[in-house]
Protein backbone atom coordinates (compact mmCIF):
# COMPACT_ATOMS: atom_id res chain seq x y z
CA UNK A 1 0.00 0.00 0.00
CA UNK A 2 2.87 2.37 0.84
CA UNK A 3 4.43 1.65 -2.56
CA UNK A 4 1.17 2.46 -4.33
CA UNK A 5 0.84 5.72 -2.39
CA UNK A 6 4.34 6.83 -3.38
CA UNK A 7 3.65 5.97 -7.02
CA UNK A 8 0.38 7.92 -6.98
CA UNK A 9 2.15 10.95 -5.53
CA UNK A 10 4.75 10.74 -8.29
CA UNK A 11 2.04 10.52 -10.95
CA UNK A 12 0.27 13.52 -9.39
CA UNK A 13 3.51 15.51 -9.49
CA UNK A 14 3.93 14.68 -13.17
CA UNK A 15 0.32 15.60 -13.89
CA UNK A 16 0.80 18.96 -12.17
CA UNK A 17 3.73 19.75 -14.50
CA UNK A 18 6.14 19.89 -11.55
CA UNK A 19 8.32 17.28 -13.14
CA UNK A 20 11.34 15.90 -11.27
CA UNK A 21 14.52 15.82 -13.35
CA UNK A 22 14.47 12.03 -13.57
CA UNK A 23 11.06 12.07 -15.29
CA UNK A 24 11.43 12.92 -18.98
CA UNK A 25 9.09 13.26 -21.96
CA UNK A 26 8.70 10.17 -24.11
CA UNK A 27 8.13 6.46 -23.63
CA UNK A 28 10.09 3.53 -22.26
CA UNK A 29 12.24 1.82 -24.88
CA UNK A 30 11.13 -1.46 -26.38
CA UNK A 31 12.72 -4.46 -24.66
CA UNK A 32 12.01 -8.05 -25.67
CA UNK A 33 11.05 -9.01 -22.12
CA UNK A 34 9.31 -12.23 -23.19
CA UNK A 35 12.52 -13.59 -24.69
CA UNK A 36 14.59 -12.56 -21.67
CA UNK A 37 12.04 -13.97 -19.22
CA UNK A 38 11.81 -17.35 -20.95
CA UNK A 39 15.58 -17.72 -20.89
CA UNK A 40 16.18 -16.36 -17.37
CA UNK A 41 13.46 -17.94 -15.20
CA UNK A 42 15.12 -21.39 -15.11
CA UNK A 43 18.43 -19.70 -14.21
CA UNK A 44 17.25 -17.51 -11.33
CA UNK A 45 19.14 -19.67 -8.84
CA UNK A 46 22.34 -18.74 -10.71
CA UNK A 47 21.58 -15.05 -10.19
CA UNK A 48 21.58 -15.44 -6.40
CA UNK A 49 24.63 -14.42 -4.40
CA UNK A 50 26.58 -11.20 -3.98
CA UNK A 51 26.54 -8.41 -6.57
CA UNK A 52 28.53 -5.19 -6.21
CA UNK A 53 27.19 -2.03 -7.79
CA UNK A 54 29.77 -1.02 -10.39
CA UNK A 55 27.88 1.90 -11.99
CA UNK A 56 24.42 3.43 -12.21
CA UNK A 57 22.43 6.22 -13.81
CA UNK A 58 21.02 9.08 -11.73
CA UNK A 59 18.71 7.51 -9.15
CA UNK A 60 17.22 9.55 -6.29
CA UNK A 61 16.01 6.32 -4.66
CA UNK A 62 19.51 4.88 -4.29
CA UNK A 63 20.52 6.02 -0.82
CA UNK A 64 23.76 4.03 -0.86
CA UNK A 65 26.55 6.02 -2.52
CA UNK A 66 29.76 4.04 -1.92
CA UNK A 67 30.84 0.46 -1.30
CA UNK A 68 27.45 -0.85 -2.45
CA UNK A 69 27.12 -4.60 -1.90
CA UNK A 70 23.89 -6.47 -2.68
CA UNK A 71 23.22 -9.98 -1.43
CA UNK A 72 20.46 -11.89 -3.24
CA UNK A 73 19.01 -15.00 -1.59
CA UNK A 74 16.66 -17.02 -3.83
CA UNK A 75 13.99 -19.12 -2.10
CA UNK A 76 12.68 -20.72 -5.27
CA UNK A 77 10.06 -18.02 -5.86
CA UNK A 78 11.66 -14.68 -5.08
CA UNK A 79 14.90 -13.02 -4.04
CA UNK A 80 15.33 -11.51 -0.60
CA UNK A 81 17.85 -8.70 -0.98
CA UNK A 82 20.11 -7.06 1.56
CA UNK A 83 21.96 -3.99 0.27
CA UNK A 84 24.71 -2.38 2.32
CA UNK A 85 27.12 0.47 1.79
CA UNK A 86 27.87 4.05 2.75
CA UNK A 87 25.15 6.70 2.59
CA UNK A 88 25.53 10.19 1.18
CA UNK A 89 26.11 11.33 4.77
CA UNK A 90 29.09 8.99 5.13
CA UNK A 91 27.35 6.51 7.43
CA UNK A 92 27.05 2.74 7.06
CA UNK A 93 23.56 1.88 5.85
CA UNK A 94 21.57 -1.28 5.18
CA UNK A 95 18.43 -1.52 3.05
CA UNK A 96 16.21 -4.56 2.75
CA UNK A 97 14.10 -5.48 -0.21
CA UNK A 98 12.65 -8.20 -2.38
CA UNK A 99 12.79 -8.99 -6.06
CA UNK A 100 9.89 -11.12 -7.24
CA UNK A 101 7.89 -11.97 -10.38
CA UNK A 102 5.67 -9.12 -11.50
CA UNK A 103 2.32 -9.56 -9.70
CA UNK A 104 0.37 -8.57 -12.84
CA UNK A 105 1.96 -11.31 -14.94
CA UNK A 106 4.26 -9.06 -16.97
CA UNK A 107 7.43 -10.89 -18.09
CA UNK A 108 9.91 -9.27 -15.73
CA UNK A 109 10.79 -9.09 -12.08
CA UNK A 110 9.69 -6.37 -9.66
CA UNK A 111 12.04 -4.75 -7.18
CA UNK A 112 10.55 -3.55 -3.91
CA UNK A 113 12.76 -1.94 -1.25
CA UNK A 114 11.63 -0.54 2.07
CA UNK A 115 10.76 3.18 1.90
CA UNK A 116 10.54 3.15 -1.88
CA UNK A 117 8.03 2.12 -4.52
CA UNK A 118 7.95 -1.15 -6.42
CA UNK A 119 9.41 -0.91 -9.92
CA UNK A 120 10.19 -3.15 -12.88
CA UNK A 121 13.48 -5.04 -12.67
CA UNK A 122 14.72 -6.32 -16.01
CA UNK A 123 17.93 -8.31 -16.21
CA UNK A 124 18.90 -6.99 -19.60
CA UNK A 125 21.99 -9.16 -19.84
CA UNK A 126 24.15 -11.28 -17.51
CA UNK A 127 26.60 -14.15 -17.61
CA UNK A 128 25.74 -14.88 -13.94
CA UNK A 129 29.40 -15.19 -12.94
CA UNK A 130 30.90 -11.77 -13.76
CA UNK A 131 28.39 -9.06 -14.64
CA UNK A 132 24.72 -8.12 -14.83
CA UNK A 133 23.05 -5.21 -16.63
CA UNK A 134 19.84 -4.15 -14.88
CA UNK A 135 17.19 -1.84 -16.33
CA UNK A 136 14.01 -0.36 -14.88
CA UNK A 137 11.57 1.90 -16.70
CA UNK A 138 8.17 3.27 -15.72
CA UNK A 139 5.81 5.07 -18.13
CA UNK A 140 3.34 7.73 -17.03
CA UNK A 141 0.32 8.12 -19.33
CA UNK A 142 2.53 7.37 -22.36
CA UNK A 143 3.81 10.96 -22.20
CA UNK A 144 6.62 10.71 -19.66
CA UNK A 145 8.88 8.03 -18.31
CA UNK A 146 11.63 7.52 -15.77
CA UNK A 147 14.32 4.91 -16.13
CA UNK A 148 17.18 3.68 -14.01
CA UNK A 149 20.04 1.42 -15.02
CA UNK A 150 22.75 -0.44 -13.13
CA UNK A 151 25.87 -2.40 -13.91
CA UNK A 152 26.59 -5.09 -11.33
CA UNK A 153 29.74 -7.11 -10.77
CA UNK A 154 30.48 -10.22 -8.74
CA UNK A 155 33.51 -8.43 -7.25
CA UNK A 156 34.29 -4.78 -6.40
CA UNK A 157 36.08 -4.45 -9.75
CA UNK A 158 34.86 -5.32 -13.23
CA UNK A 159 36.97 -6.09 -16.30
CA UNK A 160 36.53 -3.62 -19.13
CA UNK A 161 35.28 -6.33 -21.51
CA UNK A 162 32.25 -6.90 -19.24
CA UNK A 163 31.59 -3.17 -18.86
CA UNK A 164 31.53 -2.98 -22.65
CA UNK A 165 29.00 -5.81 -22.84
CA UNK A 166 26.64 -3.90 -20.55
CA UNK A 167 27.21 -0.68 -22.46
CA UNK A 168 26.34 -2.49 -25.70
CA UNK A 169 23.21 -3.97 -24.11
CA UNK A 170 22.05 -0.54 -22.95
CA UNK A 171 22.86 1.11 -26.28
CA UNK A 172 20.78 -1.58 -28.03
CA UNK A 173 17.69 -0.17 -26.27
CA UNK A 174 18.82 3.44 -26.80
CA UNK A 175 19.99 4.16 -23.25
CA UNK A 176 22.71 6.82 -23.32
CA UNK A 177 25.69 5.19 -21.58
CA UNK A 178 27.21 8.60 -20.80
CA UNK A 179 24.55 8.82 -18.08
CA UNK A 180 26.39 6.23 -15.98
CA UNK A 181 28.58 7.19 -13.05
CA UNK A 182 30.91 4.72 -11.42
CA UNK A 183 30.09 3.68 -7.87
CA UNK A 184 33.13 4.11 -5.56
CA UNK A 185 34.37 0.68 -4.48
CA UNK A 186 37.74 -0.53 -3.31
CA UNK A 187 40.12 -1.25 -0.47
CA UNK A 188 38.71 1.52 1.76
CA UNK A 189 35.36 -0.32 1.82
CA UNK A 190 34.88 -2.60 4.83
CA UNK A 191 32.74 -5.25 3.14
CA UNK A 192 33.15 -7.70 6.03
CA UNK A 193 31.72 -5.19 8.51
CA UNK A 194 28.84 -4.45 6.14
CA UNK A 195 27.72 -8.08 6.42
CA UNK A 196 26.79 -7.43 10.06
CA UNK A 197 24.78 -4.21 9.61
Amino acid sequence: MKSLSILLVLVAVVAADKIPDFVVPGQCPTVDENKLWTYQVPKFHNYAGVWYEFALTNNPYQLLKKCVRNEYVFDGKQFVVSSTGISGYGNPLKRNGKVYPNPFGEPHLTIDYENSFAAPYVILETDYTNYACIYSCISYNLKYYSDFAFIFSRSPVLADKFVKRCEAAFRSIHVDTSRFTKTPQGPYCDYDAQKYL
